[in-house]
């Protein structure tokens, strides 16, 4: 248990980051999907563009390392350069 005003502060504000990181991660495995789910070249080509521009966010942020977001754009342009 805390025993400082700043300490009780912090378990608020880490745990409130918590779950708005967790919703932004959700969304970004949704945007996932879609683009591996696409029948068309099309439609994948359209989701990757969404998908691309939401991890630059998320990187930017910090919630997802910047490595990490090259390589994930990375593997979904193959997928979708494979249709």
């Amino acid at each position: 248990m805390a025993h400082h005003k700043s300490a009780n502060k912090r378990i608020r504000s880490s745990e409130t980051r918590r779950i708005r990181n967790r919703i932004m991660r959700k969304k970004l495995h949704t945007l996932t999907k879609a683009v591996r789910s696409a029948e068309k070249k099309a439609d994948a080509e359209h989701a990757l563009k969404a998908v691309s521009s939401y991890l630059d966010q998320l990187a930017s942020r910090k919630i997802v390392h910047k490595n990490k977001a090259a390589n994930y754009k990375s593997k979904l342009t193959r997928s979708v350069n494979s249709l």
